[in-house]
């Protein structure tokens, strides 16, 4: 497999081309982004951290019955995965309260919620990601109530998942990111699963073991997703 043209560069990831059918290679960069990017930097090696943190978890999904866009890693930065038709939404789970959450609901940071809280967002850098209810989203034809109900058992199905797998490694995921797309019809996970896209902390101090060390000013963010990396890799 040959890496060709680049199809599109975000914030933290290339997307080329290749020889495949139906394959492209994503480049995990050491870019980083916050505050709808606002702030803006670097985080040395993150790159390298989040491959290879999404390269564990993505095969322990397929593994669980969760469809992703998945196939290998080719280097320390180079991941091979399915070409998908992006959904363009973001679907955020929450277990605790932190970030945008603790802003709308006024609930402290860190309470622990009853219930897994699931959130849709457009993925709309121009409007600043909002979040959604289902009615906008099926007047934006963004998707249909088929699709939202699949995505939802998706989420939540993951959520399961990566709840437990981080909790045997003494961490707890206070909430996540995650985007799906088509690929022949099939919902299938897409993106990156990484302390870029989840909030990690440490069971037992609370630590934050991910990007909102960056977009906090607390340090030792290198330091962070190398942890989160050691401890998933264990």
């Amino acid at each position: 497999m040959t890496s060709q043209e680049l199809l599109y560069e975000g914030k933290a990831k290339k997307v080329f081309d290749t020889d495949v059918p139906g394959t492209v290679i994503v480049e995990f960069k050491d870019d980083a982004t916050a505050l709808n990017g606002e702030k803006r930097g670097r985080i040395a090696e993150k790159g390298i951290a989040n491959a290879a943190i999404s390269s564990k978890l993505f095969p322990l999904l397929e593994a669980q019955g969760i469809p992703t866009h998945f196939r290998e890693q080719l280097d320390a930065r180079r991941l091979a995965v399915d070409l998908l038709q992006m959904i363009p939404l973001e679907v955020v789970v929450r277990n605790r309260v932190a970030g945008s959450l603790e802003k709308r609901t006024g609930l402290q940071e860190g309470t622990v919620l009853d219930k897994a809280v699931l959130e849709l967002y457009f993925k709309n850098d121009q409007l600043g990601d909002p979040l959604l209810n289902d009615d906008h989203i099926e007047v934006l034809g963004l998707a249909n109530s088929a699709m939202l109900q699949q995505l939802r058992i998706q989420a939540m199905k993951i959520n399961t998942i990566l709840t437990a797998f981080f909790a045997q490694r003494q961490l707890i995921l206070v909430d996540f990111k995650l985007e799906f797309g088509l690929r022949d019809g099939q919902l299938v996970l897409g993106d990156e699963i990484s302390p870029d896209t989840c909030r990690i902390w440490d069971e037992n101090t609370l630590k934050k073991l991910d990007k909102d060390r960056f977009r906090r000013d607390l340090g030792g963010v290198e330091e962070a997703y190398h942890e989160v990396l050691t401890r998933v890799l264990s």
